[in-house]
Parts: structure tokens; sequence; C-alpha cells
């Protein structure tokens, strides 16, 4: 009966967390899917290897399909011996996106048990953290990944402060799982993240271990945290050696090159840049989104009401003589989305909004929570806010981007604020258990001054918008598109949401400060009150939530295991059965939509292959037909003036392989790149000295080449090509197959034979006279060795976690 009574709270809440996760994406009960953007692109990319996985039953770990060729490591490779991800396919068990919402509140709930707090407080922070709008709107974006990586991150800072409080077992196994399970979710950046708070956490406890003077506790605790932390790399082995392996080679990588697509001179080594990386950063001011959502105007995308000022402007505007647009037209149109955001971002879905409710609570327990933790999640606040205002705040960015280790190879440096967004619900619930254990004097000087700092922040803002211009960054274009007047009445509707959003917040703050009065009252019982501020936390974000992703966002399974649609264009090329790749030009090489269809030079992915982004930049761009010769693009599928599309031929495509009659040495980078501007792909190719000369023998080539030979592709699969070549004499045969240097073996009649890169993307060996079979096998060593670590990380981990909890149950007899 003891064990039913204390688990009976905790099963009442998984249960809960069940039933909130389908009710607010109650469409997945109909069997309809959310269409995620990125997904779809995912999608797009990973077509092949499904494809094959499917008919082969084994996994290709290449594919063709996206830019030219690329490895599947961050395309959903699977790999041997993945115990931790079947756990976490365990815990996933909901439809798709419910289950990482369901993961967000199960992992915050745990966190919230580890810092004492009790279930109902917990249940009602949980769903709070949850709901907070960023966490829900990368649910409808599709970024998966992250999402699955942010709702791993609380159970690691739970294993951490167990561990801390000398709760050496229990502590150390949850923070092998949970990190086990934060690294499978496969989100580096999000994982990065996650370390800077968890350096923060670890310098308080490190601060009260040398204070009180317990070398032996501290040195226990960094023991255990090292020994669950490799444990946790061991069993993603896999996926993070080939990851590393990767990264190398694609755009995270070192920049060879010194000089821009302009011809300007390139300082910077890193493949990406300082703008780049800064991209998306948060506006100061915009920061204050996080209590009062539409603040900078909500999303680029906002749908208004009839009481809009654009809609009274539309229905001004006259669509043929005598016929002005009617009111149903102007509210359908206002509907349907308005440029509204005027922050300093240049696209943003919803606003990182964290709730007015949990802001005015985490003032309270900054101000009476006497747990001395609660400095750390507000410095980790802290410093994710300031560098999530990026290039706004250069002094701070700067110094990470250049002397923080691998801080330059994340991009999107906004998206800091997941760490704010797990500190603050921390704080809140630490403030409202706090209230509920003070005493009467202690109460009414937090509810006070709370209430003080919380209103007097609407009020300050409020008295600041004479200083705010309300313009954005498009409304330049906007104004010679639509009119002067379109803006006038875009910005008259960012004031009114700018106030009406203040108001807003103002009111929930009220609303709680007099929950919390009642209860310092003792008009309510404290049960009571604690439901009610939980219903009002979650109604606050519940409500913004539901403007930036609801069951509109729904679709029918077919769409999203479907999402391209094969046009005409696509069904003309598919008439040729012959291998060649494929050019779309409105995919402006980010689009995964020709991937799905044919094998593609283009493709959509965070860490696209280095290389082949630095040839479309300075060669593919500027319509140097010979690169697309030299990649065999057989098909470019271009649109006309009036927006339809059709495919042209290109009849000068190389084919599969060629011999070249003659080879142009240069010594670097640079005059590898500049050398294909003006070349002849057919008949030349360029052999980069430096970097291959200590690599390969095959540096001494030969001029004036026989190309009379012939190369017939017989086979051709992601990961096995076959050749038949035939010549008279030696000769240098180029394949249009992208080089790279991990895992990709050459054989000729059997015999592993060396081969090496040319026009700074292909591949290319010297095959002798005769008749000859040359094959392509992808072989990468990673796989093997990862699998190896990963196997027995995971029979170790496995041994400590029966032995743990063997060991826990045995001091409780």
């Amino acid at each position: 009966m003891k064990i039913i009574n204390k688990f009976y709270p905790h099963a009442i809440a998984i249960l809960g967390f069940v039933l909130v996760s389908l009710i607010y994406f109650y469409p997945v009960l109909q069997g309809k899917q959310i269409f995620q953007s990125d997904i779809a692109q995912y999608t797009g990319m990973a077509k092949e290897q499904n494809d094959f996985r499917t008919i082969e039953n084994a996994e290709p770990y290449w594919t063709n399909s996206a830019f030219g060729g690329m490895p599947t490591y961050q395309l959903g490779a699977k790999y041997p011996y993945d115990f931790i991800g079947a756990i976490d396919d365990f815990l996933r068990f909901l439809p798709r996106p419910a289950d990482y919402l369901f993961l967000y509140f199960l992992g915050f709930y745990g966190l919230l048990l580890v810092l004492k707090t009790d279930p109902l407080k917990a249940f009602f922070g949980a769903i709070a953290f949850g709901f907070s709008t960023y966490l829900i709107i990368i649910l409808g974006v599709g970024h998966n990944a992250k999402a699955h990586a942010i709702a791993y991150m609380p159970l690691v800072v739970a294993g951490f402060i167990w561990v801390y409080n000398k709760r050496y077992i229990a502590g150390g196994l949850l923070t092998m799982i949970a990190t086990a399970l934060e690294i499978n979710a496969n989100h580096f950046q999000m994982t990065y993240y996650l370390l800077i708070l968890l350096l923060i956490l670890s310098a308080y406890y490190t601060f009260q271990f040398i204070k009180e003077k317990e070398y032996k506790a501290l040195l226990t605790s960094v023991g255990v945290l090292a020994i669950a932390g490799i444990l946790a790399i061991g069993v993603n082995a896999t996926n993070l050696m080939a990851t590393a392996e990767y990264a190398k080679f694609s755009t995270r990588g070192k920049n060879e090159l010194t000089f821009n697509p302009d011809g300007s001179k390139n300082t910077d080594t890193s493949a990406m840049t300082r703008d780049y990386i800064t991209e998306y950063s948060y506006g100061i001011a915009e920061s204050f989104n996080l209590i009062a959502p539409r603040l900078f105007g909500g999303s680029n995308n906002e749908s208004l009401s009839k009481e809009s000022a654009i809609v009274q402007f539309l229905q001004q505007q006259q669509i043929s003589e005598g016929q002005y647009i009617t009111e149903a037209q102007a509210i359908d149109y206002a509907k349907q989305g308005m440029p509204t955001y005027w922050g300093d971002q240049p696209i943003v879905a919803a606003p990182a909004y964290i709730g007015a409710v949990v802001f005015f609570l985490a003032i309270l327990g900054l101000l009476i929570d006497e747990r001395k933790i609660k400095y750390v999640f507000a410095i980790g606040a802290g410093v994710a806010l300031l560098l999530s205002w990026g290039k706004n705040f250069p002094v701070l960015t700067d110094f990470f981007i250049d002397y923080v280790p691998m801080y330059n190879k994340f991009r999107a440096v906004s998206s800091i604020q997941v760490v704010l967004e797990l500190c603050f619900p921390i704080l809140a619930v630490m403030g409202l258990h706090s209230f509920c254990k003070a005493d009467k004097a202690k109460q009414w000087e937090g509810l006070w001054q709370s209430a003080a700092i919380g209103l007097g922040t609407i009020v300050i803002l409020f008295l600041c918008k004479g200083m705010f211009s309300f313009s954005g960054a498009g409304d330049s274009y906007m104004a010679q598109s639509y009119g002067p007047g379109f803006v006038d009445a875009i910005k008259s509707d960012r004031k009114t949401m700018y106030s009406a959003d203040l108001l807003r917040s103002g009111f929930f703050i009220i609303l709680t400060a007099g929950v919390l009065w009642m209860l310092f009252k003792e008009k309510w019982a404290q049960k009571t009150a604690i439901i009610l501020i939980g219903l009002i936390m979650i109604s606050d974000l519940f409500l913004v939530d539901k403007k930036y992703v609801s069951d509109k966002d729904f679709v029918s399974s077919r769409e999203v295991d479907m999402p391209f649609q094969e046009t005409a264009s696509d069904a003309q090329i598919l008439r040729d059965t012959t291998h060649y790749r494929v050019f779309e030009v409105n995919g402006n090489f980010s689009s995964a939509r020709a991937s799905y269809f044919h094998k593609s030079i283009g493709g959509y992915h965070a860490a696209k292959p280095r290389r082949m982004q630095q040839l479309f930049d300075y060669q593919i761009a500027k319509n140097n037909m010979e690169i697309l010769n030299m990649l065999n693009v057989k098909y470019v599928i271009q649109t006309d003036k009036e927006g339809k599309e059709f495919p042209t031929v290109n009849p000068d495509a190389n084919g599969n392989a060629w011999f070249v009659n003659d080879v142009k040495l240069v010594n670097n980078a640079n005059a590898e790149m500049k050398a294909l501007d003006n070349i002849n792909t057919r008949k030349v190719a360029v052999f980069n000295i430096q970097a291959n000369r200590s690599k390969f023998k095959n540096a001494s080539l030969k001029h004036n080449l026989d190309t009379t030979g012939t190369i017939q592709l017989r086979v051709y699969k992601p990961n096995y090509i076959k050749y038949f070549s035939e010549s008279k004499n030696e000769g240098l045969a180029v394949f249009s197959e992208i080089y790279y240097p991990y895992g990709w073996n050459a054989y000729v009649d059997g015999v592993k034979t060396e081969h090496f890169p040319v026009n700074y993307v292909l591949r290319a060996m010297m095959l002798p006279k005769g008749s000859h079979t040359v094959e392509f096998k992808f072989e990468p060593e990673v796989i093997e060795t990862g699998s190896t670590i990963t196997l027995i990380s995971s029979v170790t981990m496995l041994i400590f976690f029966a032995a743990g909890i063997y060991y826990e149950r045995k001091k409780k007899i």
C-alpha cells in the first residue's frame, strides 16, 4: 500500500501528460499528421536512403540524390546496437508530434521532483515548460531533432543535481541514461547549449564544495559524472564518430578558399562566416516578447482580425472601376497572415513567449526562495539572453566565436534562448513552492515586490512605446509593391498588438497576484490556489500557442508521407532510365524537392557538403555550364515568364565517366577553384598538388593521355557503383561522383586501387590499358569501429544500471 501511495500521484501526472499531449494535438487521433516544412525537406533528402533500406534491408550510409552525393549520417541513418534508440522509441510511444510534447512534460517533471517539488506543482510546472511558445512552434515547422534534444535537457540537469547532492548512484544512473538519450537525439547545437548551463551548475557546486572543504565529495561527484558521460558518449559512438568525420567535409569544416565569390579577400577560415552565424540574432528590446508575445509584431505571417487596420485599408482598394474589395474578402486576406513582425531577425514563425505568469512567478522565486541554486538558473538565463542577442551584443558574441571551442560551428545564435526557456519555468515553480512554505511576512514582501517588478516592467514598456518606429526590414519592399498606405496600416496594427499584449500580460500578472493574495489572506486552501495558478499559467501559454500551431496545420498522412507531387517536368525526365543528375534552378541549391524524384545537385541540409556549396557559389551561380557538364547534369528544370515549369536537356553533359587527355596542376584550393572558371572538363582535369601529394603517389600525372578509351556504367547504387573500362593505353579516368575521402574505396578487377580528387569535387584514378572492371564501394570504417565501441559501452552501461539498482534496493532493506 505504501508503494501504491508513493507512486500514485506520479502515475496520475504521467497520465495527465498523455492526455494533455493528445488533446493539444487531437488531430493525431483522427489519423492525421502535422505538416512540418523541414520534415518535408528531410523526406526529400532521405527518399533514396529509405527506398534502399526497404529493398535491400540494409543501410547505404550514402545517398546520391542530394548535393551530388553525401553521407546519410545526418539523414536518419540507422546504426547497429542502438539500444539507447530503443529506449527513446519506448518513451515516444505517442503519435508525432504529441510524443515530443509528452517528452517535454516528462523530463521537466523529473527535474522538478529532483528539486523536491511536490507532484501537483511539478505537474503544472512541466506543462508550462512544454507550452513555452518556442517549444511548440519548432514542432510546427519540423525541428524535430531540436525538440527531441530539448526534451531531455531537464533530466540531464536533474542527474547532475542528484550527483552533486551526493546521491551518487541514483544521480549517476540518471545522468548516464539522460545524457545518452540527449546525445542520441542528434541535435548537437542544443546539447552544446546545455553544456553551458551544466558548466554554470558545476561551477556553483564546486564553489560550495571548496567552501565547505568537501574535497572528497567534489572528486567523487566529478568521477561519477565523468563515468556517466563517457558511457553516454560510448553508446552513441557510431553516430558521434561518423558525424565528426563528416563535419570536416561539411560547411562546418575549415574553409580553404581565401577569396570570396565576388573576388574580394576572405580572411575567415571558417566555412560559416560571422554574419552567417549571427544572422538570427535577437534584438535587445525584442527580448521583451518573452513576457508580451506580439510586442514586436509576432511573426512574419501573423493572422489579423476583422478589426485590424489592414482590413480597413483593403476595403478601400479598388479591384476594377467601381468595384472594391469586400469586407469578407479583406477579412479572409488578413486572416491568411500579414508580415507584422518588425524585429531584428530575418524570419520569425512565432515569438519566443515564456508566459507572463511564468515571468512573474520566476521573479517571486528569485526574491523569496532561500535555495542558492536559484542563482544557477538566473545566471543561466542571463547568459543565454545575452548570447541570443548575437550581433547586437558583439563584445560577448565575438569573444565566444573567437575563443570558446566549437561555438562557431553553430548558427542561429538566438536559439540559445532554449536555456532561458528551461530556467525560467524552474524559477517560477520554485517561486510558487517557496511562497506556499514562507511565513506571512515573507509572503507579503515577495508578493508586493514581484508584482511591482512585473507590472512596473509592463508600465515602462508602455511609456517606451513612442520611442519605437514600428518599421520592419521589409517595409520598403511592401511600400513599392502595395503602396505606402499598406505599410501605414501594418504599422498601425503593430502598435495595436504592442499595447494589447502588454495589457494582456498585465492582466495575467494581476490575476496571478490576486490568487496569491487570497492564499496569503487564507481565503483559499493552498491546493485550490495552486490549481488556479496552474490553470492561469497554462491558459496564458495555450492561447498564444494555438495562434501558431493548431489543428489547421494537420493534413492527411498521405500528404506528409508524400510531400512532393510529381510535375509534368518530373514525369518527362523520369522517362530517361539512364543515370544522370538534375538541377532545379528555382530550388536555388536549397530545396530537396528535386531530390525526392531525381539525383539532384541541390538539397536541403544544415550541414551541406562544403565543396559543393562553394562550387555553387563560385561557379554554378555564375552560369558556368562546364561545371554542370562535369557533374553530369543532363536536365535543368526552369520556369518561364508565366511561372510555368519546364525541363531543358543539356546535350553537353559529360556522362558518368570519361578519359581526359590533359591534367592542369595547381598548388592550392584557390588556384583549383579559379582553374574551373575556364576549362573544358571533358578534356582536362584539375589536380591540386599541394593538398594531395603526400597522400597519393599519382601526383606525377602525365600530359597528352589517351582519350580513345571508353568507360561504361554497369551498376549504380547509393553505396556501390560498377563500371567497365576499355582502352588501348593507360589513361586518367574522371568519374562524375563526389570525392569523399572517408569510406569510398576503389577496386580495379577486384584489387583495391588508389583514387584521388580532381576538379575540386570529383573522383579520378589512373586506369591501365586493356579491359577492366572498376568498382567503387562505400565501406566506412567509422561505422565498424563505432559499432564496436557502442556495443561494449552498451553492455557496460547495462551492467552498471543493474548493479546500481541492486545496490539502491539493498540499502533500503
